[in-house]
């Protein structure tokens, strides 16, 4: 495991932003790569106000996209108990009985209590607490497995905003689609890795007709990436370790890239950084990684960056911060906020060149 890497006190008001309330997503475009997209120029100091659509036209031959292929379970699971409804937010489904949960309310929940899951009538038992809100869950029923009593009743985990911005305050059917990348193949994902969202299949295959290949790498979107800061120094914001891995093909795509390597989304970032600073660079390889970026921060990996707008106060701007630079970076938002762009995870998106 990584150590938290930062080189700078960052206090989180450098992080903080205005950000009128309708310009929270609430749902994407259709189709997805019709997004506007910002253009950032590090260089020149400059914006572009473009549509996604536009994106091989800051591409070039040799160039390489680098994208996080993690899946997105349908993790949120409504259950009931002694007249108690209960939210919770499988953490890691599989085929084994046992997962972990956050869980609302976690002060109403205890040791030894039996849930009904809502739709099938599933029998869960609460076995321990293991964290601030955070549980140990046995399923009790010998036909069917966490990952496919989500599969079948599960509800994919929008994040508040999203949900708040909604009349019914819940997810709709759509959401199994629209917050899932088209190339994702690797489960285990709580959150998506949302640049990926405005990529289609076809537009992949088209930029790989253009000469314009890409890489597929794996970080399960997890607490790490989603948990607020709560600390008012940056530094003092312990990251959770999240899984990742690097296949022996898509280190050697990255190694003999003849042009820039792009990442797609901060994921993908963080995965090829921690990667990067391990002895002999860009190399096959999994684990866990807590690496937080933020400004100063020496690239290693990566030479420009596809992203979505984030929130404010969180380890993700302050990566983009760190890459495009702080200045640049808060009048590009500014810009965002005033041209009304959409943000968030369902929002447009950022090139930074």
């Amino acid at each position: 495991m990584a150590a938290c890497l930062l080189n700078h006190k960052v206090h989180l008001s450098e992080l903080d932003f205005e950000l009128p309330k309708e310009l929270i997503a609430d749902k994407p475009v259709e189709p997805r790569e019709s997004c506007r997209l910002l253009v950032v120029h590090r260089k020149e100091g400059k914006l572009e106000h473009r549509s996604f659509t536009d994106l091989p036209d800051f591409l070039k031959s040799g160039d390489l996209l680098v994208l996080n292929s993690a899946r997105v379970t349908p993790a949120r699971l409504y259950a009931a108990a002694e007249g108690i409804s209960f939210e919770m937010l499988i953490l890691d489904a599989a085929d084994s009985e046992i997962a972990h949960a956050l869980v609302a309310p976690s002060r109403k929940m205890r040791p030894g209590m039996s849930l009904r899951t809502q739709g099938t009538q599933t029998l869960i038992r609460v076995q321990a607490q293991t964290g601030e809100g955070q549980w140990e869950l046995v399923l009790d029923a010998a036909d069917v497995t966490w990952r496919e009593l989500l599969a079948g009743e599960g509800h994919m985990p929008l994040p508040p905003y999203i949900l708040k911005r909604r009349k019914t305050k819940v997810d709709v059917p759509e959401d199994r689609f629209w917050y899932q990348t088209e190339f994702a193949d690797r489960e285990g994902a709580i959150a998506a890795p949302t640049a990926g969202l405005h990529f289609t299949q076809a537009m992949l295959a088209e930029l790989r007709r253009s000469g314009i290949d890409h890489a597929k790498i794996f970080l399960k979107v997890g607490m790490g990436t989603f948990l607020p800061v709560r600390t008012e120094r940056l530094e003092d914001h312990v990251l959770l370790p999240e899984e990742y891995e690097v296949s022996i093909k898509a280190a050697e795509q990255i190694r003999q890239c003849k042009g820039r390597v792009v990442a797609v989304g901060t994921t993908a970032v963080r995965t090829l950084e921690f990667v990067a600073k391990q002895p002999g660079g860009i190399c096959a390889g999994s684990g866990s990684s807590d690496l937080l970026i933020a400004p100063p921060y020496d690239f290693r990996s990566i030479h420009a960056l596809i992203t979505n707008f984030h929130l404010p106060k969180s380890t993700l701007l302050a990566l983009v911060y760190a890459f495009g630079g702080t200045e640049l970076l808060r009048h590009a938002y500014r810009e965002a906020v005033r041209e009304q762009y959409r943000f968030f995870s369902y929002g447009d998106a950022m090139l930074i060149l």
